[in-house]
């Protein structure tokens, strides 16, 4: 019988949620280069489009399979560029081409979420939206659920951003940081961890990361962004007002073919912004949730390091065949069919990737990182980057 209640009482949960999820939509950013994991992430096929841990799906795919368990497909939007549209394709056919708002040119973050943001308030007017990059780890998904369910409530509510944050776990330096201000008192429960937001501030330096991790004060910045539909449109409409005047939810007449005519035209003059700089940190209405649900941004080696399950010595070993000798504290890659015999190494980042192999001090690897993409780029051209 107790086995009975609780099918019972899951069974309703999941009936309720999908009564809510109708109105949530969700806008994976899918467009990215992800220069800092080269050279395994490259200009033709970024890391969200690999998959980088042999599990049998990309990071593009299984972030869309974790969304689409408490959202329907249909609410699924994707966006990226023209260049990464056939892989898109590929590795989502399920996803609707009206859903896929492929950039003319490249631009940040904030013209291309403007643009999904306006036409899913088309669709629908009551709709709520979250925002997520396509190459995030999620360690505990039932604490994601539940965080993204209180989320989807807290915005639903009121006119709010509301931005996800984790509690830090050693002063990274690759992340971004939230400074939290005042809590916000909730309208029910588990909302008591939403607070307002005082500042942001992008990869600092290892002694100010150390700083804001023992102040307290500060979270990581996954980058995950919740709002309603609506208020978010307004924010948008002071960045890009030409665009948000001629289509927004009063012109559901327009038609998908007007639409990109007018963006086809209009998009290589609007700001390379991202949705950072061009709504939260300037916004007033922006606040924090602290969540609990075990995440990772894995845009640089040193992230996997730190997340990943370590073998003898300290080593991670990221899908490939490697014998290890007197070797400590490195983080190795390797395509398919190379084995990689490694004696008394310490420290480093190994990875291997069609025709270029990397070998460099683990440390601070972001900035290193992208340091020799630049200057590969210029010295050897766009075959090696």
């Amino acid at each position: 019988m107790g086995f009975f209640r609780i099918f019972v009482a899951q069974f309703y949960a999941l009936s309720n949620l999908m009564e809510i999820n109708e109105n949530n939509y969700c806008v994976i950013l899918a467009g990215g280069k992800g220069k800092r994991l080269w050279p395994c992430s490259r200009d033709e096929k970024p890391k969200q489009f690999i998959d980088f841990f042999g599990v049998g799906r990309t990071q593009l795919q299984q972030t869309f399979d974790r969304l689409t368990k408490m959202l329907p497909k249909r609410n699924v939007f994707i966006c990226t560029n023209r260049e990464y549209a056939p892989m898109v394709r590929e590795q989502l056919p399920d996803v609707h081409e009206e859903n896929l708002m492929i950039e003319p040119v490249n631009r940040g973050t904030a013209p291309s979420v403007a643009w999904a943001n306006m036409r899913i308030c088309r669709r629908n007017p009551q709709a709520n939206v979250i925002i997520t990059p396509s190459d995030q780890l999620v360690l505990n998904e039932e604490a994601f659920y539940q965080n993204i369910d209180e989320a989807f409530y807290f915005v639903s509510h009121r006119d709010n951003i509301l931005t996800l944050g984790v509690q830090p776990s050693r002063p990274e330096p690759g992340y971004g940081y939230i400074q939290k201000g005042d809590y916000i008192m909730p309208e029910r429960a588990p909302v008591a961890k939403i607070c307002t937001v005082k500042s942001f501030v992008e990869k600092p330096e290892r002694d100010f990361a150390q700083m804001f991790m023992d102040s307290g004060e500060f979270l990581w910045n996954t980058g995950i962004i919740l709002s309603n539909a609506h208020f978010l449109n307004q924010c948008f409409r002071q960045l890009f007002p030409e665009v948000l005047t001629r289509f927004d939810n009063t012109h559901s007449d327009i038609t998908i073919e007007e639409e990109m005519a007018f963006v086809n035209e209009n998009y290589p003059a609007y700001p390379n912004l991202s949705i950072d700089q061009g709504v939260l940190e300037h916004g007033e209405h922006v606040c924090v949730m602290n969540c609990d649900f075990g995440w990772a941004d894995l845009g640089t080696w040193h992230a996997l390091y730190e997340y990943l399950s370590r073998g003898e010595g300290d080593n991670v070993v990221v899908d490939s065949e490697v014998m290890l000798e007197d070797s400590h504290n490195n983080v190795i890659k390797l395509p398919k069919g190379r084995l990689g015999v490694i004696n008394g190494l310490d420290g480093y980042i190994v990875a291997e990737s069609d025709n270029v192999l990397l070998i460099c001090k683990k440390g601070d690897s972001s900035a290193l990182v992208r340091k020799y993409v630049n200057e590969v780029r210029m010295k050897y051209g766009d075959e090696y980057v």
